[in-house]
């Protein structure tokens, strides 16, 4: 999708996938928009212009990390969801926060490396096809000479039969010999690169070292349709520039890129506590700062210039509030949205109306065994009735729940379905009780099963 989305148009896109928060959708959008407006300001004013970055405050399983999901989809932008908590936990702390960045740029190189070889797809593919040929047809020396009329033409014949042959299919089976490029022993760079320190650096020393010896050929036996889809994914590697992607892919972090921090209520300094890790938490939030400020981050691609990337933050804020956060870091974070709780309405919605809903998914899957399953408007209230029941009783999972509660009503069905081709059920309320009354009856039971 393109950055030239209008607001409305964007929200529609997101209503596709999403049920309810039009507060959040709203911000976003607006966002995501203003990306678009900033590049057709002139220079020097565009590089004034900042990310108005976006605090999400909201409870466990609303749609939070869903909507900056299909937002970087929609803008085809590098996205990474990191999670606050990371660089707190036992082991990692003071874990280099900077390795956001990178993570960064490797998603946009991935992104950026696809597009590129789709456009150099239908060339690789013709390469690998006469290189395949070759193989199969070894060019043969005429008794007249190697450059005899007869020959060239009787080559050429037989080389468009089995090119023929080749598209159709009816080689598939046959076993040819190919070359395949093999990268010297992988753990022996690593652990001459020092790998495993999680600073990033290291990597730029394993790729340097893998350059620097090289890579060796070796000969490998195989069919000719696995053959063909080899050579073509080495010409198609071969026709890519490398230099190309690289600059595009920094352009579109640099530019475009979203960062999702989730769970950032866990970094907060807590109101009237005092423990030994407030000072911890403060230290993150003190590293995050310069990244959501704007900086410079040396990667293995080069520096990456974080002043245009967008953040957005979000937690549930339970037991702290987004002022808890120190100054500067609210400060950078002027868009607060607020999601609300999600109830049984909400969660009827959420069964049927999204274009990839839970109920569509697993019909799609149990079709695949010939089973054909429906849902009975009354089996949808009943399985939201029930969800919202088991998250007053234990934790609030928001609409996580209805993964557990579908799992187990299908569960029989799934079991049994290879063994059910043909089968025809409808999941009305009976069927959910059936299933569910029990366990969510007994507080326990639901508190471990569901």
């Amino acid at each position: 999708m393109s950055q030239t989305m209008t607001p409305r148009e964007i929200i529609s896109e997101l209503d596709r996938h999403i049920i309810g928060q039009d507060d959040a959708k709203r911000a976003v959008s607006i966002a995501l928009r203003n990306r678009w407006r900033r590049q057709q300001v002139p220079s020097p004013m565009r590089e004034e212009i900042t990310p108005k970055n976006i605090l999400m405050i909201g409870p466990t399983g609303v749609g939070k990390t869903e909507i900056a999901r299909r937002l970087a989809r929609l803008a085809n932008a590098p996205f990474i969801k990191i999670e606050a908590t990371k660089f707190t936990e036992v082991g990692y702390v003071g874990r280099d926060v900077e390795t956001i960045v990178r993570d960064l740029v490797d998603t946009a190189i991935k992104i950026v490396r696809e597009e590129h070889l789709i456009r150099v797809q239908n060339k690789a593919e013709k390469v690998a096809e006469d290189r395949l040929l070759d193989i199969l047809i070894p060019h043969p020396v005429a008794p007249n000479g190697p450059h005899s009329n007869d020959s060239n033409s009787a080559s050429n014949e037989s080389r468009e039969k089995m090119r023929h042959k080749l598209r159709l299919g009816e080689l598939d089976g046959r076993q040819v010999e190919i070359e395949v490029e093999q990268s010297q022993d992988a753990p022996m760079l690593q652990f001459i690169s020092g790998q495993g320190g999680g600073s990033g650096d290291g990597m730029d020393l394993q790729d340097m070292l893998g350059n620097m010896m090289g890579k060796k050929q070796k000969p490998k036996r195989m069919n000719v349709s696995d053959a063909l889809k080899t050579i073509q994914q080495q010409e198609a590697d071969r026709l890519l520039d490398q230099d190309a992607i690289k600059d595009e892919a920094i352009k579109r972090v640099e530019n475009d890129g979203i960062v999702f921090l989730d769970e950032m209520d866990k970094i907060t300094h807590r109101s009237g506590t005092s423990s030994g890790g407030e000072v911890s938490r403060e230290g993150v939030q003190r590293d995050l700062l310069p990244l959501v400020e704007g900086t410079t981050v040396n990667t293995r691609y080069g520096h990456i210039k974080t002043d245009h990337i967008l953040f957005i933050a979000s937690g549930a804020f339970h037991l702290s509030k987004p002022s808890d956060l120190i100054p500067e870091l609210q400060g950078r974070f002027p868009i607060r949205v607020n999601l609300s709780a999600l109830g049984e309405d909400e969660f009827k919605r959420i069964l049927v109306e999204p274009e990839a809903s839970l109920t569509r998914q697993y019909c799609a899957l149990l079709n695949t065994e010939g089973v054909s399953i429906t849902f009975a408007d009354e089996g949808i209230a009943e399985l939201a009735r029930i969800a919202v029941l088991v998250n007053e009783k234990t934790e609030n999972i928001g609409a996580r729940r209805l993964h557990t509660l579908l799992e187990r009503v299908l569960e029989n069905i799934s079991f049994e379905a290879s063994d059910s081709n043909g089968k025809k059920v409808e999941v009305d309320a009976e069927y959910v009780r059936d299933q569910l009354g029990e366990i969510c009856e007994d507080e326990d039971l639901s508190r471990y099963i569901l």
